[in-house]
């Protein structure tokens, strides 16, 4: 995979992980289509790489309504004749203890990290499908292989979304279309600064963008990092339910 003059799509481009790699995409040469709520903090990075002599636009958009997205998208293929990369990073989490349940939560988080998913997904299929080329890199998380306390639908959501793209990935290879999943541990971001507990291996968000890039140059079909937690999740994943149960409700170090 080469950025070069490349037309790359960013949702969820206003913080973390997107904004990084919108940051150090266009040091490739890379053209951007930046999506995100925040369209101010878009813009305001849109002036800032404007140096780099890329086009750069910027929308507003929620992934979370499927007319958001479908306006975004019109206004990309609009400005772009075609996009060649489509980088899907929204992401929401809210940790949650039972007593606290409340649905109204959990559906923000699965129409974010999973119904986002599918409304951009359903922008691009048909394209990726006709021209016979693209590719498709969804963000989702380690935290999808197993139930952790508080994180019910934060886990849940980007468990469906992981299994959806290697669905997908399946199904599109005949057609040329890559599909990448990534699956990052802790990454400091607004999102994670709101966790009350210390997170192993927290990542800054410039290694975690590196990391990425890497492996999509390489065109792996997973991405994940870091590895000490890569591991872990694994040994946690091949627990026995009791066990895991056990080590799950033991207490996380606080914050100091």
């Amino acid at each position: 995979m080469n950025f070069s003059n490349k037309n790359i799509l960013i949702t969820g481009a206003s913080s973390g992980i997107g904004y990084q790699l919108s940051k150090d995409l266009v040091r490739e040469g890379a053209n951007l289509a930046l999506l995100a709520r925040r369209k101010d903090v878009l813009d305001n990075l849109a002036e800032e790489l404007k140096s780099f002599n890329t086009k750069i636009i910027t929308t507003y958009c929620d992934v979370s309504s499927k007319e958001s997205v479908k306006t975004a998208f019109d206004f990309v293929k609009k400005e772009f004749r075609n996009i060649d990369i489509a980088i899907l990073n929204s992401g929401a989490s809210y940790r949650m203890s039972i007593e606290e349940f409340d649905s109204k939560f959990i559906e923000e988080i699965f129409n974010v990290n999973t119904l986002g998913l599918v409304y951009c997904l359903d922008e691009l299929i048909p394209g990726f499908i006709k021209k016979k080329e693209g590719y498709i890199v969804g963000i989702s998380s380690l935290s999808d292989l197993r139930g952790f306390p508080r994180s019910a639908a934060y886990c849940s959501s980007k468990a469906a979304a992981s299994i959806f793209l290697e669905s997908i990935r399946i199904e599109l290879k005949k057609y040329n279309v890559k599909v990448i999943t990534v699956k990052p541990g802790f990454v400091r971001s607004p999102m994670t600064d709101k966790n009350e507990f210390q997170m192993p291996f927290l990542m800054n968000v410039e290694k975690a963008s590196k990391i990425i890039l890497k492996g999509m140059k390489k065109e792996k079909r997973i991405i994940q990092f870091p590895l000490p937690t890569v591991l872990g999740i694994k040994f946690l994943r091949l627990l026995p339910d009791k066990l895991f149960e056990y080590f799950a409700n033991l207490p996380l170090p606080s914050k100091k």
